[in-house]
Formats: C-alpha cells, sequence, structure tokens
C-alpha cells in the first residue's frame, strides 16, 4: 500500500477521525493526571523497599513507610478525581441523554408556572381542600372499601369520612428559605 492510497478524501496525509467520548473537562483531567503521577511514584516506592528489603539495605524501613504513605495519597488522589469530576457535572449542567427529556419538561413547566404567577391567575397547582375534622395530630381514619364483598353485614351504613374524600397529608414543615434558582434539595438550577 503505498503513501498516495493512504491518504484521505482531499488528498491529506493526516485525517482526523471523530471519537466516540468527549474529551474530560481541564480540572478533571488535571485531577486524573495527577492521580496516575502519585500512582506511579508509590509503585516506585514500593518496588524500591522490596528490593532493599531484598538487599537487607537500611533504607528497607523508611521505603516501606514511603509506600504506605504513598498508597494513602494515591487513594487521595483518585478520590479527588471522582469529586472533580462530579463538582463539574453539579455546576455546568451536564446533560445526559435518558434524562435530558426530563430536564426540559420540567424547564416548560417551570415557565409555565412563572407565566402563570405573571398573569395573576394565582398558584399554578391547586391544593386539595381538607377534608378531616378531627384533631390535628390524628392520623386520617381509612375510607371504606367499595363493594358487597368488602364491607361486613353489621358494619354502619354511615362512615365517619365520606368514601370520595381524599386523605390529606399534614401540612409541610416550612424550611429554610432558598432562592428561587434552587430546587428542593437546595442545588442550583
Amino acid at each position: 500500500m503505498g503513501t498516495a492510497e493512504r491518504r484521505g478524501p482531499g488528498g491529506e496525509l493526516w485525517v482526523e477521525e471523530p471519537v466516540g467520548t468527549r474529551r474530560l473537562p481541564d480540572p478533571v483531567r488535571t485531577a486524573a493526571v495527577r492521580a496516575v503521577i502519585l500512582g506511579s511514584l508509590t509503585l516506585i516506592a514500593t518496588t524500591v523497599a522490596f528490593f532493599c528489603t531484598v538487599a537487607g539495605s537500611s533504607l528497607a524501613f523508611p521505603m516501606v513507610l514511603a509506600s504506605v504513605g504513598g498508597t494513602v495519597v494515591s487513594t487521595w488522589g483518585v478520590l479527588d478525581v471522582w469529586v472533580t469530576r462530579q463538582v463539574w457535572n453539579q455546576r455546568h449542567g451536564v446533560v445526559s441523554t435518558p434524562r435530558s427529556t426530563a430536564r426540559r419538561l420540567r424547564k416548560e413547566r417551570r415557565q409555565a408556572r412563572r407565566q402563570a404567577r405573571r398573569s395573576g391567575s394565582g398558584s399554578a397547582r391547586a391544593r386539595p381542600a381538607k377534608a378531616s375534622t378531627s384533631s390535628p395530630g390524628a392520623a386520617p381514619a381509612p375510607a371504606p372499601a367499595s363493594g358487597p364483598a368488602s364491607a361486613p353485614a353489621s358494619a354502619p351504613a354511615a362512615a365517619s369520612v365520606p368514601a370520595a374524600a381524599p386523605a390529606v397529608a399534614p401540612a409541610p414543615v416550612p424550611g429554610p428559605a432558598r432562592s428561587p434558582r434552587e430546587d428542593a434539595a437546595g442545588i442550583r438550577v
């Protein structure tokens, strides 16, 4: 195969082929390079400690201590890569393919709520009315099951809670004040 046969479609010698994965962000790549360097230095220290031990050298004990310390530091380096990647993904909004639709729908719902607030129609979500008259700390009574087989013959005809009334959850406890751009977990949206 000659040089002319290896050339690309435009006659150039070097042809860029697209890669399936994206390039790592700079902070993540820096942390990964740091972790590889720390790991290689730890392996070198461990090898030197082994050979010093075999040779009976006085440097064996300090090199063993250096290998143990290097193992701890290398573990820190790998965790640093993981944490840096997670922080990058949170701060820069990396959208994975399965969730991209959900994010788009959430964005549309947020915009619809904002538009509803601006137009003065009140809250975009309606809250169900409270149907229970029991004490505030008591659990709601279970709704009776419908059908002739589920109710015994001795059951009273009128139940204390109507069958059509929805079960109302207790009111949420107010949390710390959040920015309108934060979700329930406090993550900036």
